[in-house]
C-alpha cells in the first residue's frame, strides 16, 4: 500500500542503495512531543525502489480522525559521500496523511546535492 522511489535528479540515474525508513505517527501530546514507530526499514536497489518497504500483508490503520499520518526518511548523505560529493542535506523526511487505507500510496524522491523534490505519485 505505500511504496517510494528515488531519483539522483543531478546524475539522472536512479538512487540506489539509499536507507529509507517508514514510521507511523501512534500520538501527538499537546506540547507538540509526537511518538514515532517503525513499519519498515530497507534500502533502495539498483532501480532507485523500495519493493519491500512495508510486507505484503500490512494493513494501513486510521486514527479517530480516520486518517494516519506516516514519516518516510530517506538517509541520502551516504550516498553523496559515497560518490565523493557534498550535499546539503543529510537526510530527508517527508511527512504524508493517509484517509483512505484502499489506495496506493507512492512516494517519489528526486535528489540532488542541494535540493530536493516529492510528490504524490501512482
Amino acid at each position: 500500500p505505500i511504496t517510494c522511489h528515488v531519483l539522483d535528479s543531478s546524475r539522472g540515474i536512479p538512487g540506489k542503495n539509499i536507507q529509507v525508513k517508514l514510521e507511523i505517527r501512534e500520538s501527538s501530546d499537546n506540547d507538540g512531543t509526537e511518538t514515532w514507530k517503525i513499519v519498515g526499514q530497507t534500502y533502495t536497489n539498483n532501480d532507485g525502489r523500495c519493493p519491500n518497504l512495508v510486507s505484503s500483508d500490512y494493513k494501513i490503520t486510521l486514527n479517530d480522525n480516520s486518517s494516519a499520518i506516516y514519516r518516510i526518511t530517506f538517509y541520502t548523505s551516504k550516498y553523496f559521500n559515497e560518490l565523493g560529493q557534498k550535499s546539503f542535506y543529510p537526510y530527508v523526511q517527508v511527512i504524508f496523511e493517509i484517509a483512505d487505507p484502499n489506495q496506493h500510496y507512492h512516494v517519489p524522491l528526486l535528489i540532488s546535492p542541494f535540493s530536493y523534490t516529492t510528490y504524490r505519485g501512482s
